[in-house]
């Protein structure tokens, strides 16, 4: 049933001069690249499509992964009737109109009915819940697309009935794959234009985009139809063309997930002192347009939790940077951000600090709060001393090395041990 109506829609689409992306969209599961643990030979849902035994599931990944590729297969290949929806467009009437169709669908012909929405985390709670009680009882198989953490945009109820697919960005070689394909196909590709387009330039359009089929064809098509024919009537591209076309590159990511995963990766790094991978990872933020005063930020806690009592310059240095950030901005703070990382990266670490306020704040938690001991008492005020406040403290300025011996616990915890050195650098 849905063959027919994409099959209409590709042609529409040549007709109607649409992107190469667009027009290079793989048609049958063979033709997909990439993505082999969701939909390589063998796997569960690889014979689910072939089968034409469809289940609920929400495909999650960047843009240009084939998300919605997939989808168009699935849509080529069921006998369900197929219907698809934008979330940006659509609402609550539109997931009413199609339940009821489905359900006289259903009740007149027995057929089942699958419903793609696209960018599925753009409705709102409303708008997902006016779906469970469809996909629950099986009348809809929902196929869900998103570039956002589902189990952050998606409702639980809905994640907890479909099954989650995690699509992963292209690599170079996949891309050039489909690049070389484009140039090659007559009919929906580049084939009849004679293009020329050398290694390096397909390599740069390949890596360039980041793991982004659509971007890498969109640039490739750029970059052949502004090459003027030669003599020959070769139109050929070499890597300033292919750059010219591509531009810079733009990274993104939802900051409720990807964004996260790259600075746990930037600390993460810091932590196991690779100066190499930090200084990569603080790249990534820093192209990406992150605020660089939240970067400080990480770095002063990063620098008293991970390097703390071992290296306590490093929460010097990593003050010292926030403070610079904040007074000369962009692009110069780039330069503070990577000293401070490589200072700490660098540097011995050990989260004695971190343990010892953790188990000091345990104790205040979970055993009885006793007084503090009289002698510890404050006594700046009168009276304190008709109440034994201070009596029997002893200054330890008075004493041979500015040291003496005295309680400073209370009873009940003396002889625990919350701050434990860990031998490393200074902390010894």
């Amino acid at each position: 049933m849905g063959e027919g109506l994409w099959g209409h829609a590709l042609e529409q689409e040549l007709a109607a001069g649409a992107p190469l992306a667009t027009r290079m969209r793989p048609q049958i599961l063979t033709e997909m690249v990439g993505q082999k643990e969701v939909i390589g030979p063998g796997s569960v849902l690889r014979r689910a499509i072939e089968g034409d035994r469809l289940f609920s599931m929400i495909f999650y990944g960047p843009p240009g992964s084939g998300k919605t590729t997939l989808a168009e297969v699935v849509a080529r290949v069921t006998r369900s009737h197929f219907e698809t929806l934008s979330a940006v467009s659509s609402g609550v009437a539109d997931i009413k109109r199609v339940v009821g169709e489905a359900r006289e669908r259903r009740a007149l012909y027995g057929s089942r009915t699958v419903l793609f929405i696209d960018e599925i985390h753009r409705f709102n709670r409303s708008q997902q819940d006016a779906l469970l009680p469809a996909v629950e009882s099986g009348l809809i198989t929902l196929i869900g697309s998103t570039t956002e953490n589902p189990f952050f945009a998606v409702n639980r109820p809905l994640i907890s009935r479909s099954r989650l697919y995690r699509f992963d960005p292209l690599t170079a070689g996949d891309i050039r794959t489909l690049l070389e394909r484009a140039l090659a196909d007559p009919q929906r590709g580049l084939g009849n234009f004679r293009a020329a387009v050398t290694e390096d330039a397909l390599n740069h359009l390949a890596e360039g985009a980041n793991g982004d089929a659509r971007a890498a064809l969109n640039a490739l098509e750029l970059a052949v139809m502004n090459a003027l024919p030669g003599e020959d009537g070769v139109r050929r591209v070499d890597l300033a063309g292919a750059a010219e076309a591509a531009r810079q590159r733009v990274l993104q990511y939802d900051r409720e997930d990807e964004h996260y995963d790259v600075v746990s990766a930037w600390i993460k790094s810091m932590r196991g002192s690779d100066p190499q991978a930090a200084l990569y990872w603080l790249a990534r933020l820093i192209y990406a347009g992150d605020d660089v005063t939240f970067l400080a930020r990480r770095l002063m806690i990063h620098a008293a939790e991970d390097v703390g009592l071992a290296d306590p310059v490093a929460l010097v240095v990593a003050t010292s940077c926030a403070q610079a950030v904040e007074r000369i901005g962009m692009p110069e703070a780039r330069i503070v951000l990577a000293e401070a990382t490589l200072y700490i990266a660098r540097a011995p670490k050990s989260n004695s600090v971190l343990l010892g306020i953790d188990r000091a704040l345990g104790a205040v938690k979970e055993k009885h709060l006793p007084r503090v001991p009289a002698h510890l008492r404050d006594t700046g005020y009168q009276g304190a001393k008709d109440l034994g406040h201070g009596l029997g403290y002893r200054y330890p300025h008075n004493f041979p090395g500015h040291r003496v011996e005295q309680r400073y616990l209370p009873e009940e915890l003396e002889g625990e041990e919350f701050y434990r050195p860990s031998g490393q650098g200074r902390d010894k």
